[in-house]
């Protein structure tokens, strides 16, 4: 598979893909703009939903004078409220992420640049960030389509080789941004500290939370034979092994403990898991497994 660079992150036939979704959420946020989503409350807007009776404090712009005249009641129009969301991609910007073609890295940088976008044309307010990022760097914040190109001009800023660890990095993110909205954080989850403290805090967050756990093919169904020294690329250390249908059996069960677990554990959490192979093309991943869990519509 050829390599996705940077340039390439939304090409045109991918946004013309994204161009009929929206972002959605589980849950009801207080935005604080107008923006082109229907919410589940009543508000002001020009769409009619529903009549209720008045009671003091109510807007008298908002009664039915028609209805007063016919039923001698006070009686108030509610419309449809649109409302802006506030979506937050967390990027995973460790030296494991730079494995893989495309890298991993790439991978989560096209996925964050597919679902900014299509936050970007419904008005949403978009802000990507990596876990590297201290707890008093906060990324901008983006609105509109003419923001398109700021938000791809600081994916391309975004390099693999941070070293803070995935409990920090969220932490930092969580002391960043007290708001509510939706947060998709996108790592291989891979730290030897374990991605429990991590996604434990994230649980914690009042955020609608998806964790899309990328991995790599390579990871995925190793092709590899014979006597290898094994390096880790984030801290150094060693191992010689060699490879053999037993110890593949046995990686094989430790992957699958590795990826059920973390399943599990959001599950457990409220929190919505995908695993995403970096082989399966961001637009499908988003209009059929993202829409699934309820991402987007």
């Amino acid at each position: 598979m050829p390599k996705i660079t940077d340039s390439e992150l939304l090409s045109p036939d991918l946004m013309a893909q994204l161009e009929r979704l929206e972002l959605v959420t589980r849950k009801i946020f207080r935005g604080r703009l107008k923006g082109e989503r229907r919410s589940k409350r009543k508000g002001q807007s020009v769409e009619f939903a529903d009549f209720r009776n008045y009671v003091a404090g109510d807007d008298l712009r908002t009664l039915d004078w028609n209805l007063y005249a016919r039923l001698d009641k006070l009686i108030i129009k509610l419309f449809l409220e649109e409302e802006d969301l506030h979506f937050y991609t967390l990027i995973d910007a460790s030296g494991s992420m730079d494995f893989g073609t495309p890298t991993k890295l790439t991978y989560a940088k096209q996925l964050a640049a597919s679902l900014g976008f299509v936050g970007l044309i419904r008005a949403d307010r978009v802000c990507i960030e990596t876990l590297g990022q201290g707890p008093h760097q906060r990324g901008a914040t983006l609105r509109g389509r003419r923001s398109v190109w700021r938000m791809l001009e600081h994916l391309d800023t975004i390099q693999a080789g941070e070293t803070t660890n995935l409990a920090e990095g969220v932490r930092n993110f969580a002391s960043r941004n007290s708001g509510r909205g939706i947060v998709v954080l996108v790592s291989d989850l891979m730290d030897k500290e374990g991605y429990e403290p991590a996604l434990r805090f994230l649980a914690s967050q009042q955020m609608d939370t998806f964790v899309i756990h990328v991995l790599s093919q390579e990871e995925l169904k190793p092709d590899v034979t014979g006597d290898l020294k094994l390096l880790d690329c984030e801290d150094g250390d060693e191992a010689e092994i060699t490879v053999s249908v037993p110890l593949l059996s046995r990686y094989q069960e430790t992957l699958n403990a590795f990826v059920g677990g973390a399943q599990q554990f959001c599950s457990q959490r409220g929190m919505n898991y995908l695993l995403a192979n970096n082989q399966t093309p961001v637009g499908e991943l988003i209009s059929t497994y993202l829409r699934q869990r309820g991402l987007v519509r």
